[in-house]
């Protein structure tokens, strides 16, 4: 993948979040390929799906979460309200699926989308070695890690 986008999109979720993600291959109709799907707790934050230049970050959009993301959709980029009207609501949820290729506003907006799903860890402090009750971190599977 040659956009410098992902990799920072990638850094940011496991900031965040402390989640674990998981390079798969999907057979499925709607985005067949390679994707990357990052939970939390058991819980879905989203899945990106890689393109050579761009990628797509689907967040799934279901009952908990609709009201507080319809509540924000009238500060969200245009695009982004584009998406979400157009997306079909099936089993009380809405798949979005979003490209992204810069850090614009649809980029921060996918970032709020997922913190309605799942709200951000507070910042703690991390430490790349063993000593005492430091935590060690691995850099991502999706970042070669």
């Amino acid at each position: 993948m040659q956009n410098p986008v992902f990799p920072g999109f990638c850094a940011e979720l496991m900031e965040r979040y402390d989640c674990r993600e998981a390079i798969e291959y999907s057979a499925c109709g709607l985005e067949p390929g390679r994707n990357v799907k990052f939970k939390k707790s058991g819980r879905s934050l989203c899945t990106v799906y890689l393109r050579e230049s761009s990628f797509t970050a689907m967040v799934v959009v279901g009952r908990r979460e609709r009201a507080s993301v319809e509540a924000i959709l009238p500060d969200c980029f245009p695009r982004l309200r584009e998406i979400y009207a157009q997306t079909r609501e099936g089993g009380g949820q809405r798949w979005l699926m979003i490209d992204l290729e810069d850090r614009d506003e649809v980029y921060r907006d996918v970032l709020r989308l997922i913190e309605i799903r799942r709200k951000p860890l507070m910042k703690r402090r991390r430490c790349h070695g063993t000593l005492g009750n430091s935590e060690i971190r691995r850099p991502p599977l999706c970042l070669g890690g």
